[in-house]
């Protein structure tokens, strides 16, 4: 009877999901929303790491407190939606990467309420271009190697901000006169207990990741904060930076929800300028879709959802990406977008959206305890940025190096990226160079690039342009 009773609740669920007809089952679901939820709920620790390290054009900077709730908030939210529109095993939060052009490129340049109004315009942008199918249009536009060139270029760029952030890497003074701009460490050398807490948490994730455990980066996370907080106790440490490695009062704490709804829409455009807030709109944009496609494609591949080389339910899915931007801008914790981690859940067995309602209930529980995010100091997150950059720059293998119409640029892009600190130079480094090549090469690259190539053009000359 017992059974009898259960069975058309079972059967409901089953039916939504289409669990049975993907080849799954409800406890392969359930397993796999845990295990992508473990596997990418560093996001909490590391958006705020991120966010807080910058201020705004007027100084302001934000809480840890807020930007963890606004992380875990919006994952949340969005991957339930992904589930339940979707049914796609496909976990959504704040992007690295471009959670960096926000917190170092634009808030500078306009007020945190600024910055994310033009997050939530991306979004706008996203849903209209997957709705019109010209998002399609513009990915066969860009030529894949500077599409791979973008990635690369931003696995050094969060590379490069991870280890600035540990201290591993400083500026050299301008004071020393030199023509070496970075060092390594406090005058060229390494010292002191928050290093050793950086190298021993990148040592340790490096050999889980090579080893295949499962929750690698969270595990050496934990481990390294751990660590850090009983050296700390031990020895009174200083040095730690943005955070230090004390235990809270409590881990239970309610939410800050402080940067919900903080969103001036068009303000970016006065404070930055209409060309420097159209380029910040238009690498958000370029950087969204063009991760998010990759990342669906090669997840829904892996969970077998690919027929003929299209996504099932594809259109759905990017549109509740695109939504994914606006939710980063409304909630305050920067451009959401689908996260590559969720093939750990795949791997798992998830083929369902069941899966990702699983791994957003769980990112809605961890709002409870947003005081952990305090506790983590930023050189036992920061590894975390160093690896996941490098293996973003893996894609560096399907570039056609020995291609002429591409080395330059794709160097161009990838180079340009970190070393200025800068998504969007590198970005218009590259299309600039690549179209001038076509066109002295006698091959018309086509109307698209050539306008998207001459209005960088006027984003590098601007200055220039205006007399300055």
């Amino acid at each position: 009877m017992t059974q009898l009773r259960s069975r058309p609740t079972t059967s409901s669920l089953d039916q939504f999901f289409r669990i049975t007809e993907r080849g799954s089952t409800f406890g392969r679901e359930v397993r796999g929303g845990i295990t992508t939820f473990v596997a990418m709920s560093y996001i909490v620790l590391l958006n705020p790491l991120i966010l807080g390290a910058s201020a705004d054009i007027t100084g302001a900077k934000l809480t840890i407190a807020e930007i963890t709730t606004a992380t875990a908030l919006a994952a949340g939210v969005m991957t339930v939606l992904m589930g339940l529109v979707g049914n796609a095993p496909l976990a959504i939060a704040a992007g690295l990467g471009v959670n960096g052009v926000v917190a170092f490129q634009m808030a500078p340049t306009m007020t945190w309420a600024q910055a994310f109004g033009l997050v939530v315009l991306e979004g706008v942008c996203i849903v209209i271009m997957a709705a019109s199918g010209v998002r399609e249009r513009i990915i066969n536009a860009i030529p894949e190697p500077l599409k791979i060139a973008i990635t690369v270029g931003i696995g050094l760029y969060i590379a490069l901000v991870g280890l600035v952030s540990a201290g591993f890497v400083t500026r050299t003074p301008d004071a020393a006169h030199s023509t070496v701009p970075v060092r390594m460490g406090v005058d060229g050398h390494l010292s002191g207990w928050p290093i050793v807490i950086f190298c021993l948490g990148l040592l340790l994730m490096i050999v889980l990741l090579a080893r295949g455990v499962p929750g690698a980066v969270l595990i050496s996370i934990v481990v390294a904060t751990v660590v850090a907080i009983v050296v700390n106790s031990v020895f009174h440490v200083q040095g730690w930076g943005l955070v230090s490695p004390t235990l809270p009062d409590s881990v239970v704490s309610s939410p800050d929800f402080g940067l919900f709804g903080r969103v001036d829409l068009f303000g970016g455009f006065v404070s930055a300028g209409v060309i420097a807030a159209t380029i910040f709109l238009f690498t958000l944009v370029l950087s969204g879709f063009f991760d998010a496609m990759g990342t669906i494609t090669s997840v829904s591949d892996e969970a077998g959802l690919t027929k003929d080389g299209k996504v099932e339910g594809m259109g759905k899915i990017l549109m509740v990406d695109g939504a994914g931007a606006i939710a980063g801008g409304v909630t305050g914790s920067a451009p959401n977008t689908v996260f590559l981690e969720s093939a750990a859940g795949v791997g798992e067995g998830a083929r369902t959206g069941l899966a990702s309602v699983v791994t957003g209930g769980l990112f809605l529980v961890a709002l409870l305890f947003t005081p952990l995010a305090t506790v983590v100091p930023a050189q036992a997150a920061a590894p975390a940025l160093v690896v996941i950059g490098g293996l973003m720059m893996t894609q560096i293998r399907r570039i056609p190096w020995q291609d002429t119409d591409f080395t330059i640029p794709v160097f161009l892009t990838v180079s340009i990226i970190p070393f200025t600190y800068s998504i969007t130079n590198g970005i218009g480094a590259g299309l600039v160079s690549f179209v001038v090549l076509r066109i002295c090469k006698g091959r018309w690259p086509g109307w698209l690039m050539t306008g998207l190539a001459l209005m960088f053009a006027v984003y590098f000359g601007v200055d220039l342009i205006s007399g300055k």
